[in-house]
C-alpha cells in the first residue's frame, strides 16, 4: 500500500513538470498565399499583434528575411501600424528588437496563420475569398511568462 501511494505521489509530481524553452521556432516553409489573401491575413494579424506588443513609436520588431508575398505583406502591415521593422538582420548595439516568428500553412481548405514573440503567440484560421481572406476562427492568444 505504501508503494502504491508513493508511486501516485511521484507520478503526480512528475506530470506537472515541463521544459521551459525561450527560443522561437523559425517560420515553416510558407504556403503559397499571394496577393489580396496575403495582404488581408497579414493586416489582420499585424493589428492583433499591435494590441499585444509595446507601443509602435518605441518598439522595434525583427523579422527573418524572406522573399514570400506573405512576408512582404506582413512587414508592410507592421510598418503601417508605425513599427520599425528590421528584416535584414542588422541590429545596432543600442537596439533591443522584439523577435517575430511567423508561420502560414494550409489545412483542410483553410489557411492557418501564426505570429509569435518571446512573450506572446497569436494564431487564427482564415478562409480565402475573392476579396482576400476572412477569419474562420476566433483569435487564439497565448501569453508566456
Amino acid at each position: 500500500m505504501k508503494k502504491t501511494i508513493a508511486a501516485v505521489i511521484i507520478t503526480s509530481i512528475l506530470s506537472g513538470c515541463q521544459t521551459a524553452d525561450e527560443t522561437l521556432a523559425t517560420h515553416s516553409t510558407p504556403t503559397a498565399v499571394t496577393g489580396a489573401t496575403a495582404s488581408a491575413i497579414a493586416g489582420d494579424m499585424a493589428s492583433r499583434l499591435a494590441e499585444q506588443v509595446g507601443p509602435a513609436g518605441t518598439t522595434i520588431l525583427k523579422l527573418d528575411k524572406d522573399t514570400s508575398e506573405y512576408a512582404a505583406a506582413l512587414e508592410a502591415a507592421l510598418k503601417g501600424w508605425g513599427y520599425t521593422v528590421i528584416a535584414d538582420g542588422k541590429v545596432s548595439k543600442d537596439q533591443k528588437p522584439v523577435e517575430i516568428a511567423w508561420s502560414i500553412d494550409s489545412f483542410d481548405g483553410q489557411v492557418l496563420a501564426r505570429i509569435s514573440t518571446p512573450a506572446t503567440a497569436l494564431g487564427r484560421a482564415y478562409t480565402a475569398t475573392s476579396a482576400g481572406a476572412a477569419p474562420a476562427s476566433p483569435l487564439s492568444i497565448m501569453q508566456r511568462n
